[in-house]
């Protein structure tokens, strides 16, 4: 049985975010805002079943897949691009793989106690970001 990814997930550090823009082409000015922005991931789990928001006072994303089953993905808000995504376990990680412009691009995610760890890149640039669950 994979982790259960289930709850609220307070933003705890974000290291390389910016590099990480840079390779989406994100523009300076939301560059500057986002890297000081602390994130909240709201995660509801079903089985393969994830409805996921990413919350913050800038800009809210929400994106809802099921495990194994590619989709297309408009990243409005973020980069505004449309991705193929195809999000997997690798044990109790979840490994998601998005096709579109930008090469070598998704993420990874995982828990540790009572942290949850994305791991987002794109060409060259990788970006950690850690979360702890709010009880």
């Amino acid at each position: 049985m994979p982790a259960d990814y289930n709850g609220t997930w307070e933003m705890v550090t974000n290291d390389n975010f910016e590099d990480y823009m840079k390779a989406l082409d994100i523009d300076f000015a939301t560059r500057k805002i986002a890297v000081h922005l602390k994130q909240t991931k709201v995660i509801v789990q079903n089985g393969d079943k994830f409805e996921t928001k990413t919350l913050s006072t800038f800009r809210n994303y929400e994106v809802n897949f099921t495990m194994g089953q590619e989709f297309e993905e408009l990243t409005k808000g973020l980069d505004n691009r449309v991705v193929k995504t195809l999000v997997t376990w690798d044990g109790d990680k979840m490994v998601c793989v998005q096709s579109g412009e930008k090469e070598n691009r998704g993420w990874k995610q995982w828990i540790e106690g009572d942290l949850l760890h994305l791991e987002i890149h794109c060409q060259d640039k990788v970006c950690h970001q850690v979360f702890k669950k709010k009880m």
